[in-house]
């Protein structure tokens, strides 16, 4: 049976019934007929739903005549979504219905994205409620290589030479195969487009995920005209970078693309050529991170050597393309490092101690030095504590992965962190807690972490999933 069903149906589907009682007098009064089922409503809220669904239709042609419009779809299903225009979030009794009817019912109504803000809003993130909720499976036998999210919780998977897509609601997976044996760094662009690349695999490509093809190909070349392979990619609301390195790995270089411009080239930062056994002047970024209340972009890469683990971080401006600070690791080298714009700080984990350490970024470009947010006393005893630990942060909060546990640091709020005499940074206190529930806790090792919408992602060695962490009070 069609959606509409009547003699007359207007071309957008409503049909006219004769009214059962006179509201002429209550202009404002939208009164609809979804399955029988009469319900009542305001043009104000119908307005709501934006200008090209029904509701905004229904607003719109309200009082023109003496008709009732009649709906022949799921009154239950309607009052919800009616009940979604009016305060902006799902009522209780939404709980009932099973997600995947709600999202078919939302496209009809042309309200989707009304559907992912009230189930995916970024706000309603709660870091110490967070519970693993489920498992994405994947296809086949490798485990991720690497993942990204979209700002509502959709989230990309790369294993192996495939990329697995789930949407907002992780309802729907799709896989498409790459050119590509493995992917190392991969970027969502949108939640039907992302960028790839490889560490041996020439170029970055930008791949439409729903289609399964390559829509463009980006390369860096230097002197010598080799090719070169992706490092690292970020980006910022107007621009892509990618950190490049030669395949000969004699040079690397920080490309920064349009966005908005077809990925136009805009300009090449940081563009380092190796002479002779000079490695540590020209560390490639394996790590891009754009900070917006700085307008700069952290970039950090490390190698071992005869002497150790060594690295450094640069804060680039993208308007002269210098740098403005950087910090060179020597003594106990990141393992991951992560910038809190919310916080205003730069965290690494020890790659010797494992324990997590801070630079204020409110003095940034003075002479900062790391404190240690653990025990600063701990002993580095030649094995690398802190090799394969994450750090990422999140809102007001940071995460640190430990073997196959969360750590989460939160700061302590003393008073006025700054002085007002001389600007000088005062001390700021960090709590360290365990996430999740005692059955949630251990296993193997996380190997990646990543946030979406309301949601923590996170995958572990040698699992072919992903685990989805969310609220216990939150969601359908």
């Amino acid at each position: 049976m069609p959606p509409f069903a009547g003699p007359k149906p207007y071309s957008d589907g409503f049909l006219n019934q004769k009214k059962s009682g006179d509201f002429s007098s209550i202009s404002n009064v939208i009164t609809i007929d979804v399955g029988g089922q009469i319900f009542q409503t305001t043009k104000q809220t119908l307005s709501l739903a934006g200008s090209k669904s029904l509701f905004s239709r229904l607003s719109n042609e309200a009082g023109e005549d003496s008709a009732i419009p009649f709906i022949d779809r799921d009154p239950e299903l309607f009052s919800v979504l009616l009940s979604l225009l009016r305060t902006g979030n799902l009522p209780s009794k939404a709980k009932g219905f099973d997600i995947q009817d709600l999202i078919f019912e939302s496209r009809f109504y042309g309200i989707e994205n009304l559907l992912v803000n009230s189930q995916s809003n970024p706000s309603q993130f709660e870091a110490f409620n967070l519970e693993k909720s489920k498992v994405l499976p994947l296809s086949g036998r490798d485990s991720p290589s690497t993942i990204s999210t979209t700002q509502y919780g959709s989230v990309h998977v790369a294993h192996g030479c495939k990329i697995s897509s789930f949407d907002w609601s992780l309802q729907r997976k799709s896989t498409i195969l790459t050119q590509f044996t493995a992917i190392d760094s991969l970027l969502a662009l949108s939640p039907k487009t992302a960028a790839a690349g490889a560490t041996d695999f020439s170029g970055l490509q930008i791949i439409d995920l729903d289609k399964g093809y390559v829509k463009e190909t980006l390369n860096w070349e230097n002197v010598t005209k080799s090719s070169s392979t992706v490092q690292a990619i970020g980006s910022s609301p107007e621009y892509l970078f990618t950190s490049f390195e030669s395949g000969r790995r004699n040079s690397n270089c920080i490309m920064v693309y349009d966005i908005n411009d077809c990925f136009r080239p805009v300009s090449t930062i940081g563009h380092c050529e190796i002479f002779g056994a000079d490695l540590d002047s020209a560390i490639p970024a394996t790590k891009l991170k754009w900070i917006p209340s700085h307008n700069l972009l952290m970039a950090s890469g490390s190698h071992s050597g005869p002497s150790g683990v060594l690295g450094n971080i640069k804060f680039w401006d993208l308007r002269s393309g210098n740098v403005v600070w950087e910090v060179k690791e020597k003594v106990d080298c990141f393992s991951d490092v992560t910038v809190s714009d919310y916080l205003s700080v730069l965290f690494k984990v020890g790659v010797n101690s494992g324990e997590v350490f801070f630079i204020d970024l409110r003095n940034i470009g003075s002479e900062n030095s790391w404190i240690c947010l653990g025990d600063g006393r701990k002993v580095i005893n030649g094995k690398k504590e802190g090799s394969g630990c994450n750090i990422e942060s999140h809102g007001n909060q940071v995460f640190c992965s430990k073997g196959g546990n969360i750590e989460l640091w939160t700061e302590i709020l003393t008073g006025s962190s700054i002085s007002s005499e001389n600007r000088k940074v005062e001390e700021r206190v960090f709590r360290k807690n365990l996430m999740g529930r005692a059955k949630d806790m251990g296993g193997s090792r996380i190997t990646h972490l990543a946030f979406g919408g309301n949601k923590m992602f996170l995958t572990r060695k040698d699992q072919q999933s992903v685990e989805v962490w969310q609220s216990s009070v939150r969601g359908v």
